[in-house]
């Protein structure tokens, strides 16, 4: 062929400054566009062979073959693919985003798959003129009696192109590292960086420094024909002998220069049956892609073919913390070459906290193979996944309900964020959501509405804190002060825990009672339980403080009662007064529990007022002008202390007792601020020393 000198076509001026700068975020996304070029030149030729076409050799191994030279400054890539005549360089290098797989398809649209060729733009090769000053091609068809083909260009838009010496079929790109790239003729770099984007391409990818001469030592016997061997190594004199002394024949070995290493797995785990795939097999691969040692809970293998093409294994780790601060990675692959981590238009937001692959050729990748294309595809792709997770979870929860409640506290932050985030994914779990009880036992929405509280008024085996039956008060049924049936009544109230130790009194009061309770514990709970009662009408949360139901309450007479909330009335005056709380309720009521002095409550709606005022005071909202809305203080009329304020209400302590008794309640909620501490510290010790007089 005759020497040829022309100017590459193209349809606007300046188009290498664009592609340098502005086609690809990461510079070194070169080594996967140009190692995707190989390999969708080796599978044509493989789709070429089995349609008859042409014939592979009988030793043929696909490979492709990357040597880094930091002395001469250059990357070479080559692969054993069909290769390019000079029409084909003039056609798919010469005319920018002319793309060689989209004419390959367009060809033989009838005999094959696209969805196994990855490059689809044309503009991958170009990628090479971010790193590169000169970019060479060398290249031979597999067509019979091509000509090899030279091909080079210097970045700007004229090129150079002439007869090639390549011997054997395939292509070989030289690259010509720019100054402020060298680091990626390292070696090291290298193997790093092809790592990250191919290490599950389709075919084996060897990488290695150009004329090495580091050496290994390997046994003879793992001598391949390609090996260059440096010299044979003799054994020493003690490998000649056994444990004991006596000689034996010692393992030959020999120092070869240093192989190229294979940097990638051609049939990662995702791309196989889950059938076929052992225990052991998802543990290892999930060490090796993600360097976590920490065995996971369970995994889903994911295996689609229509309406579309997606396949992955999700894993869910431990995360027993707050959903915040959870770190999770999904990779996204398109044809086994890696895209990005964790892009959120493909993977629904809750997925995040966990890890895991998922492959799907199907989507409509930009043009840099970097992002997703806006399209309504990708929505059908998040939701398929989405319910493949829901499926899994009801299923575990309905077949192994033991191993499910083992894993809950692990996945519930994931589960409670995912019911959040996504509406169909909320309405799938709603039943399949698990609440810790106060005996510790995991029990599903569903079962908690059944739990029904005993009345120790009806209970002839009930007990008080002392181990002590309790004895039902005994009053004239027609002088029962019966109140109407609220709309609270005629919801199905869940009560709930969020702190262990701080409401540890009311729990004591829900097990005497034998009334149960479920802990909700973690931030995000508050708005989990909101979203399920808005979700499911007739349901309520109520946090076990929030109120005390008639259960805790011994049947008083109407007009005992009447009594009490006179009472009630004067003191709740002194109160206000020496507290210095003006919205503050006071009741009087006879409570089942003698040793309990006071309660104080809040009821559920202005608690959530309070909280959700909580997020504001940041900003500098004066939050002085909720005050204590919603609280009210429960006096216990079979207690000596609220007796002895009812009949002494303008005695010497009441005061100081009433102060007492409210800050003792307040204690069952929440720690008290410094200055109400230091008051109550110096009034306890006060108390203590009338006692002493």
């Amino acid at each position: 062929m005759a020497n040829k000198h022309g100017n590459l076509s193209i349809d606007s001026d300046n188009i290498f400054p664009v592609i340098k700068k502005w086609l690809y975020s990461d510079h070194d996304i070169f080594y996967r566009e140009l190692i995707s070029n190989g390999c969708d030149a080796i599978t044509k030729l493989k789709k070429l062979d089995m349609m008859g076409e042409y014939e592979l050799p009988a030793d043929y191994k696909p490979m492709i073959k990357v040597e880094v030279s930091p002395e001469n400054k250059t990357i070479t890539i080559t692969d054993n693919g069909l290769g390019m005549t000079a029409d084909e360089v003039e056609e798919y290098i010469n005319q920018i985003a002319f793309s060689g797989a989209t004419d390959f398809i367009s060809k033989y649209k009838d005999k094959t798959n696209e969805d196994q060729i990855i490059g689809h733009f044309g503009l991958g090769f170009y990628s090479a003129f971010m790193v590169a000053d000169t970019v060479d091609i060398d290249t031979l068809s597999y067509q019979t009696g091509a000509t090899p083909v030279h091909w080079e260009c210097d970045g700007g838009t004229e090129f150079d192109m002439t007869d090639g010496d390549m011997q054997e079929v395939g292509t070989k790109i030289t690259l010509h590292i720019n100054e402020d790239c060298l680091k990626f003729c390292n070696e090291y770099e290298a193997k790093e960086v092809i790592k990250k984007y191919c290490a599950f391409m389709p075919y084996e990818i060897y990488v290695g420094k150009y004329q090495t001469t580091d050496t290994e030592v390997v046994k003879e016997e793992e001598v391949l024909p390609t090996d260059e061997v440096v010299e044979k190594i003799e054994p020493r004199e003690e490998d000649k002998k056994d444990a004991d002394g006596n000689p034996k024949e010692p393992e030959q070995k020999v120092r070869i220069k240093k192989r190229p290493e294979l940097v990638n797995d051609t049939h990662p785990l995702w791309t196989k049956n889950a059938k076929d795939c052992t225990r052991e097999d998802y543990l290892e691969f999930y060490r090796k892609v993600f360097h976590d040692y920490k065995e996971p809970l369970f995994w889903i293998h994911l295996n689609m073919d229509y309406p579309f093409n997606l396949k992955g294994i999700l894993y869910f780790p431990k995360i027993n913390m707050e959903y915040e601060s959870i770190e999770g990675k999904i990779k996204l692959y398109n044809n086994q070459v890696f895209i990005a981590d964790n892009i959120k238009e493909v993977i629904p937001e809750y997925l995040m906290l966990l890890k895991g692959v998922i492959d799907c050729p199907d989507l409509p990748l930009n043009v840099s193979r970097s992002a997703l294309q806006n399209d309504g595809f990708v929505t059908k792709i998040s939701e398929f996944i989405s319910k493949k997770i829901a499926d899994k979870l009801s299923g575990m929860c309905k077949t192994d309900k033991e191993e499910y409640e083992k894993c809950w506290d692990d996945i519930a932050p994931f589960i409670k964020f995912g019911c959040l985030k996504d509406d169909k994914f909320c309405e799938k779990m709603t039943d399949y959501i698990l609440f810790k009880n106060l005996d510790g036992n995991y029990m599903t929405l569903p079962e908690c509405l059944e739990v029904k509280p005993i009345d120790p008024d009806n209970d002839e085996n009930a007990v008080d804190e002392n181990g002590e039956k309790v004895e039902a008060e005994v009053v004239d049924e027609n002088d029962v002060d019966v109140s109407e049936e609220t709309e609270e009544a005629k919801e199905k109230v869940i009560y709930y825990v969020t702190d262990e130790k701080q409401q540890s009194q009311y729990i004591n009061m829900f097990k005497q009672a034998k009334m149960d309770a479920v802990y909700l514990t973690e931030r995000i709970d508050q708005p989990f339980v909101q979203q399920l009662e808005s979700k499911n009408e007739g349901i309520k949360f109520s946090r076990i403080d929030a109120d005390l139901t008639d259960v805790f309450k011994t049947k008083t007479s109407k007009k005992a009662q009447e009594e009490y909330d006179a009472k009630a009335e004067s003191i709740s005056k002194k109160m206000k007064k020496a507290l210095k709380k003006e919205k503050l309720t006071v009741k009087i009521e006879k409570l089942k529990n003698k040793k309990v002095s006071s309660v104080l409550t809040v009821s559920e709606d202005a608690r959530r007022m309070q909280d959700m005022m909580q997020m504001y005071a940041a900003s500098g909202m004066d939050m002085g002008m909720f005050g204590n809305e919603g609280e009210t203080l429960v006096l216990n009329a079979n207690h000596p202390l609220v007796a002895y304020i009812m009949e002494h209400e303008d005695g010497d302590h009441t005061q100081m007792i009433c102060e007492q008794l409210y800050d003792l309640a307040q204690l069952q909620n929440a720690p008290l601020s410094p200055e109400a501490m230091t008051k109550f510290i110096a009034r306890s010790n006060e108390i203590m020393m009338i006692l002493t007089k």
